[in-house]
């Protein structure tokens, strides 16, 4: 247990000891673990988008073992993914990395762009049964259904951290009133990061946020209070410190498809600002597992400056 993991697991008080503990084996895994900072591989996005647009640019992403070894091989923090992925491997691979069960899904079979929401797919009992050291759970703040959605995290938060799991939110504004634009604004994903906080989340996960500023009245607090939002550095910096002054776990998605310079600077900027790490799936096994396992270990080395 190195001194800044020790740090970052006072900033959890409220938690038991199993909560600390599987938090503590997130932290302390992989190539970069003690370091205070994670990566982690999620692939969530066959459920999502569809396995044709997921897997088939590498089609040994088909199979979930190919997930595991990746993950494993990149020496990464830790591994997300839904039931079935996990369920299909975690026996071949159990104790090999920490797991952390998506436990709501949605796909892109029907459009519901003004009132999305992600169905439960799965369980606390699940993670327990599969051995897993966390629950992933998306909200869409700004969703018609965002009601439901606080109160399912609500009580799979509760089951989650009795039973001594982590709790991992990927928190993405979405809604008939955010633009296209403003699902990645400064001050949404701001406000969806602390909202997610709000919400118990051990770990966060947003969108790495544009300069844009969606909401008319946040423009006038942040031009009056000078808040600087002009480089991916301050922003991210913004983004921490609205998660309880930087005393929670903020990291950051890959999102869409890109170059390896562009994912390599987006991340030097995110770790200016003391973004805690990235959760990269499609930019990773995407690529040819060479490729991947080079580009997550050089993200790897900005976020602990080597």
């Amino acid at each position: 247990m190195t001194p800044r993991v020790r740090e970052i697991l006072t900033w959890y008080g409220a938690e038991n000891p199993g909560v600390l503990t599987s938090l503590a084996r997130i932290l302390n895994h992989g190539r970069i673990g003690g370091s205070g900072k994670m990566v982690i591989l999620p692939v969530d996005q066959g459920f999502e988008h569809g396995p044709a647009r997921s897997f088939a640019k590498n089609p040994n992403g088909y199979d979930p073992s190919y997930h595991f070894n990746l993950a494993i091989e990149s020496g990464c923090n830790a591994y997300a993914a839904p039931l079935g992925f996990i369920e299909a491997c975690a026996r071949d691979y159990a104790g090999d990395i920490p797991l952390i069960l998506k436990i709501n899904n949605s796909d892109t079979l029907m459009d519901v762009k003004d009132n999305p929401i992600s169905a439960v797919t799965s369980s606390v009992e699940d993670a327990l049964r599969l051995g897993c050291v966390g629950i992933g759970f998306t909200i869409y703040p700004g969703s018609g259904e965002r009601k439901q959605m606080y109160e399912e995290i609500a009580v799979a938060s509760r089951q989650a951290k009795k039973a001594g799991l982590a709790v991992v939110i990927w928190s993405y504004a979405r809604g008939k009133d955010i633009s296209k634009e403003g699902e990645t604004a400064i001050d949404v994903i701001a406000y969806s990061a602390h909202i997610a906080a709000q919400l118990g989340a051990n770990i966060i996960k947003v969108k790495p946020p544009s300069s844009h500023i969606e909401q008319s009245e946040a423009k006038k607090v942040y031009q009056a209070q000078g808040i600087k939002v002009e480089t991916m550095a301050e922003r991210s910096k913004h983004v921490v410190d609205s998660c309880f002054n930087g005393r929670r776990i903020v990291i950051f998605s890959g999102g869409a498809s890109k170059s390896t310079e562009e994912i390599l600077e987006e991340s030097r900027g995110l770790a200016q600002g003391g973004a805690f790490g990235s959760i990269m799936g499609r930019n990773a096994f995407q690529r040819s597992k060479k490729e991947a396992i080079k580009l997550i270990q050089d993200v790897m080395d900005i976020y602990v400056g080597r």
